[in-house]
């Protein structure tokens, strides 16, 4: 989530908006999944309120932040 400042801040609310605007996500990736891996992904989606992309993005940080070295460039 992006980091907010608080009321004593001293930017103009025009300038807080727009340093607030979060960039769209533009990249689509597809994956091939097997008939169980759909079930626990809908349980999941049902169960946490979040999407799938949610749900794949914390997966992938999950996956990165055991494998750090992996993931250091």
């Amino acid at each position: 989530m992006p980091y907010t400042r608080n009321n004593l801040s001293r930017e103009s609310k025009s300038s807080k908006k727009k340093r607030n605007r979060i960039e769209p996500m533009q990249n689509v990736i597809s994956m091939r999944i097997n008939d169980n891996e759909k079930k626990t992904l809908e349980k999941l989606t049902k169960t946490t309120s979040k999407s799938i992309s949610e749900i794949m993005r914390e997966a992938i940080d999950l996956w990165c932040s055991k494998r750090r070295n992996l993931c250091m460039d």
